[in-house]
């Protein structure tokens, strides 16, 4: 699923449309995570990006599954599916950050994040609790 999500942002600001739309679809997408097969739809969320769970091999399990890891008693009850685990990245066109950042599959979040397309269909998700503990991640583009 999605371990310690590692995020990095810099939403594009661009001053025509074409390069704008351009620079969104380089991001905005189906993104498979580096574990439990998960997949995470990040999408225009107002003016920034998010990211949200879509599909895991839990979620297949049990399409009901909550967030039963997470360290706040009070979300515990919440549904993993469609939870947002990316929030408020901005920068671009290859580069963004933001944050908050969740990992369902551990209960953990990180503060700060970015988010890098390498190729078209890679995109590294950095997480970051402090300045120097950081974990990197590689996902790949659903097609």
């Amino acid at each position: 699923m999605i371990r310690m999500l590692a995020a990095l942002a810099l939403l594009a600001v661009s001053a025509s449309a074409a390069p704008a739309l351009a620079q969104e679809a380089g991001l905005a997408g189906r993104w498979r995570t580096s574990a439990e097969n998960g997949v995470v739809s990040i999408e225009r969320c107002g003016e920034v990006y998010c990211g949200r769970l879509k599909d895991a091999a839990p979620l297949r399990a049990d399409p009901d599954q909550r967030d039963v890891r997470n360290r706040n008693a009070e979300l515990r009850t919440r549904r993993l599916k469609d939870l947002t685990v990316l929030t408020n990245f901005s920068g671009g066109p290859r580069s963004w950050s933001g944050g908050p950042l969740y990992d369902p599959e551990t209960g953990q979040g990180a503060s700060t994040g970015t988010l890098t397309l390498l190729d078209d269909d890679t995109l590294a998700v950095k997480g970051c609790i402090a300045p120097l503990l950081c974990r990197t991640q590689t996902w790949k583009r659903v097609r």
